[in-house]
C-alpha cells in the first residue's frame, strides 16, 4: 500500500483516487501520524501531499521527522515538496510570481520518476512560493518558466512542485505510476468492484430501514441503485423539490427511477425555498439558507416516516469534493471553498445514523460503480448539477423570473449541446444568469436585459477543469437562439476560466 500524509490539499484524496486507479491500495493518515504508526501499515511509499499553508509561517503544518530515515521511498508534492526542501536546509520562500494553471515542465534529469516521458509536457500548477534553493547533495530533475527548481531528488526522496495526479497534468498518472511501481515496487491487487461488493455487504449488515435523499445526479441515483440492491423495501427515496431544479426536472428524475425499479416521494418545497431567498445576495448566505431549509424540510418528513419501515439511517450522495471545498480534511488545515448543504449531516435530535458509502470518492469512480452495477449510460453520464441548484447559477437575487429564464437558456445549450453531439465529449456545460444587464437592439428597438454567461469544462473528477474549445458555429448557434427565444437576454458570453484559478459553478 501507499500512506498519503494529509496537509490540507484539495487534491489530497484525489492522489489516493489515482494510486488506485493504478490497482494499488493507498489510505489518507494526518500529516502529523507517528513514524511508528505509519510504519504499521508496512507502506511501499509515503506521498506528502500539498496544502494552503507556507513552510516557513508559524505553525506551519510538519510530519514527523522519523519518516525520512525510515528507508520508505518518499514523494512530496507542491507543499511537500516545499516542506522537504525546508526541513533539509534549503530555501522556500514566497513566489515573485504565482503559478496557478498549467505551464510548461522541462526535465532536466531522466530520473526513474521520469522515465519513457517526453522531455517537455504541460503540468498543472497552484502555488504561491517557491524553492529558491535544494539543500546540498539534492538533484534537480526539472523546471517551469517560474520554478526553476519544480523537481528534484535526494536519494529515495523525491519531491514535485507541481500536482501530477490532477487530470491537467500531461503524464501526471506516468508519473505516479514510475512512483509506485519503479521506485516503491508495490504490488497491482485492488479494484472499485471489490469496493462495490463491500459496500453492498456492509449496508446489508445495517438493521433498520434507510432514508435516502436523492435529486436525480449521478451520485444520488447510483447511490440510490446502490441501496435499492442493498435493502430493496427497507430503504425509503425521496426527492425535495426546490423550485431551483432544471426544467421538467422532477419528471426526468422519475422516469429515470421507474427504469431503475426504485419509487420516490416527491415533496414540493419550491414556495418555502423561494421565500426564504428573498433579498439574498451573498453566495454563501444562499448556500447555508438552501442547506438549513433543505434540512428542515427533510427534518418534518423524516420525523412523520421514522415509526415506518423501522428507519434508523439517513443515506446522502456526498463525494470528497464536497467534503474538501467545504474545508473537511484529515489534516484539520483544509480552507473553506464553499459550503456544500450535504456536507455536515443532520440535526442530533433526528436521531439518525449518516450513511455516506461514496463520501471518499469522486465523480468518475462514482460512475464506474454505476456502470458496475448496470445502470443506464444516458443516467450515469448525465452532466453534474448543483445540490443548491440553479441558486448558485444566478447571480444576486433569487425570483422566480430570474429562474423561468435561466431554465430556458439551460434547455436551449442542452438541445445544442445534443444537436451538434457534443453532450457526451464534454464533462459539463450550463448557463448563467449574471446580475449585469447590456444594451442591446432588436428590430430597430432598443433591448436592455441580462446577460447570460455560458460554461462548458472538460474534466475527469470535478478537482480540476479546464474550458471547453467547442466550435465557434456552435456557440454561435447557442448565442443567436438564446437572445432570439428569450427576450429578457440580450447578450450572451462564453467563460473561458480554469479551475483552478475558478470554480466551475459560479457562485
Amino acid at each position: 500500500m501507499i500512506v498519503v500524509l494529509d496537509f490540507g490539499s484539495q487534491y489530497t484524496h484525489l492522489i489516493t483516487r489515482r494510486v488506485r486507479s493504478l490497482g494499488v491500495y493507498a489510505e489518507i493518515l494526518p500529516f502529523n501520524s507517528p513514524v511508528e504508526k505509519i510504519k504499521s501499515f508496512s507502506p511501499h511509499g509515503i506521498i506528502l501531499s500539498g496544502g494552503p499553508e507556507s513552510v516557513y509561517q508559524k505553525d506551519a503544518p510538519y510530519p514527523d521527522s522519523g519518516i525520512f530515515s525510515a528507508g520508505i521511498p518518499i514523494l512530496g508534492i507542491c507543499y511537500g515538496a516545499q516542506l522537504i526542501a525546508h526541513v533539509f536546509g534549503g530555501k522556500v520562500k514566497k513566489a515573485k510570481i504565482g503559478e496557478y494553471g498549467r505551464a510548461r515542465f522541462k526535465v532536466l534529469v531522466k530520473d526513474k520518476l521520469f522515465q519513457n516521458l517526453p522531455s517537455e509536457f504541460f503540468v498543472w500548477m497552484s502555488h504561491g512560493d517557491v524553492i529558491s534553493e535544494v539543500p546540498d547533495s539534492f538533484e534537480i530533475l526539472g523546471e517551469t518558466h517560474f520554478s526553476p527548481i519544480s523537481a528534484f531528488r535526494y536519494g529515495y526522496i523525491f519531491g514535485v512542485q507541481f500536482h501530477p495526479e490532477v487530470y491537467h497534468t500531461e503524464f501526471g498518472l506516468e508519473i505516479l505510476k514510475n512512483f509506485v511501481f519503479e521506485i516503491c515496487k508495490s504490488p497491482s491487487d485492488w479494484s472499485l468492484s471489490n469496493f462495490v461488493e463491500e459496500k453492498i455487504y456492509e449496508i446489508k449488515q445495517l438493521r433498520g430501514g434507510i432514508l435516502c435523499a436523492v435529486s436525480g445526479g449521478v451520485d444520488s441515483t447510483v447511490m440510490a441503485y446502490l441501496l435499492h440492491k442493498a435493502k430493496g423495501d427497507e430503504a425509503d427515496f425521496v426527492l425535495v423539490d426546490t423550485g431551483l431544479l432544471r426544467k421538467n426536472e422532477v419528471e426526468k428524475i422519475k422516469k429515470n427511477f421507474s427504469i431503475l425499479g426504485i419509487n420516490i416521494n416527491i415533496l414540493d418545497a419550491s414556495e418555502i425555498f423561494l421565500s426564504k431567498l428573498k433579498g439574498v445576495r451573498d453566495p454563501e448566505k444562499k448556500r447555508k439558507i438552501i442547506g438549513k431549509t433543505f434540512i428542515d424540510v427533510f427534518k418534518n418528513y423524516a420525523i412523520s416516516k421514522k415509526g415506518e419501515k423501522n428507519i434508523r439511517f439517513l443515506a446522502q450522495g456526498t463525494l470528497y469534493p464536497d467534503v474538501i471545498e467545504s474545508g473537511v480534511s484529515t489534516s484539520g488545515k483544509a480552507h473553506v471553498i464553499k459550503t456544500h448543504h450535504n456536507v455536515g449531516g443532520l440535526p442530533e435530535e433526528l436521531g439518525f445514523e449518516l450513511v455516506e458509502p461514496f463520501r471518499q470518492l469522486y465523480k468518475d469512480e462514482v460512475r464506474e460503480i454505476g456502470k458496475i452495477l448496470g445502470i443506464p449510460d444516458d443516467i450515469i453520464f448525465r452532466h453534474p448539477f448543483p445540490g443548491p441548484g440553479l441558486a448558485v447559477r444566478i447571480l444576486g437575487e433569487i425570483t422566480k423570473k430570474k429562474i423561468d429564464i435561466l431554465r430556458e437558456a439551460d434547455e436551449i445549450l442542452e438541445e445544442e449541446l445534443i444537436r451538434y453531439e457534443l453532450y457526451n465529449k464534454v464533462w459539463q456545460a450550463f448557463c448563467v444568469l449574471t446580475n449585469s444587464k447590456s444594451t442591446g437592439v432588436s428590430g430597430d428597438r432598443r433591448r436592455y436585459g441580462y446577460v447570460v454567461a455560458v460554461r462548458i469544462v472538460d474534466s475527469v473528477d470535478g478537482m480540476t477543469a479546464d474550458w471547453s474549445r467547442v466550435p465557434y458555429e456552435f456557440l454561435d448557434e447557442v448565442s443567436r437562439k438564446i437572445t432570439a427565444k428569450i427576450p429578457q437576454v440580450s447578450r450572451v458570453v462564453y467563460d473561458i476560466t480554469s479551475k483552478p484559478p475558478a470554480t466551475i459553478e459560479w457562485e
